[in-house]
């Protein structure tokens, strides 16, 4: 009888290698994105079907800014075309989408179709997709503090109130720890990657380019964190 594999409440994915993906095959960096975007879609699909209830992806850090304006320009445009295509495949998953995230930088029309995705799926509860964009993990401690402190000027908590749980309620989003983070392409580095959340997940790197990360690969590396001991500081 097959042993009954353990699934992470909450994964996490750190989406990278697209520009090399297309680099390797003579094409634009944005062909990269198109194809890691594709790829994410079916990735999706076979992720939630598994049974898992939240996943996490990190779509557009806060220092991607800094790449060539044609490639963030694709981007943004990219990030409008899917969430507004992709509008009625979560609605038809029953799937909740949520972002992670400044909203300082981005474009109007961006802010705009993330806002009516929200919207339309925000009484779903299959599954939560949370989509960390114009996001770095610092920057989201860092503005759960200033947050904190205005809720403690307000008389709305004390400082006596605040602990570990008070302050996860303050992070952009308010979702369960990271169980399971995921890096493609063969970086080694958690490169400001849901800090706060991550503090106890495992964590899984693979050579594998994100574009071809597909469900088998996923798999692989589901059967790996099966394996684990999830200690959290213990001995056993």
């Amino acid at each position: 009888m097959e042993e009954e594999k353990i699934l992470p409440n909450h994964i996490g994915i750190i989406m990278d290698g697209n520009g090399r993906w297309a680099t390797r095959r003579g094409l634009k960096r944005s062909a990269g994105h198109k194809a890691g975007a594709d790829n994410l879609e079916k990735l999706l699909k076979h992720i939630f079907n598994l049974g898992i209830k939240y996943v996490s992806v990190y779509a557009f850090s806060t220092e991607n800014f800094n790449r060539d304006k044609e490639e963030v320009d694709y981007l943004m445009n990219l990030f409008v075309k899917y969430f507004s295509s992709k509008n009625k495949i979560f609605v038809k998953e029953e799937l909740k989408v949520i972002f992670s995230g400044s909203k300082e930088r981005l474009r109007d029309d961006v802010k705009e179709s993330m806002a009516k995705l929200e919207e339309n799926t925000k009484n779903f509860k299959r599954g939560v997709f949370n989509i960390c964009l114009n996001y770095g993990g610092r920057l989201e401690i860092v503005d759960a503090i200033k947050k904190i402190n205005r809720d403690i000027q307000d008389n709305k908590i004390k400082i006596e109130d605040i602990n570990e749980s008070l302050v996860s309620t303050y992070m952009y989003q308010n979702l369960p720890d990271l169980d399971f983070v995921i890096r493609t392409s063969g970086e080694i580095r958690v490169s400001n990657f849901m800090l706060w959340q991550g503090s106890y997940a495992e964590y899984y790197f693979t050579d594998c380019l994100f574009p071809d990360f597909d469900e088998k690969e996923f798999d692989k590396a589901l059967l790996e964190y099966s394996k684990r001991n999830r200690r959290f500081g213990g001995t056993k």
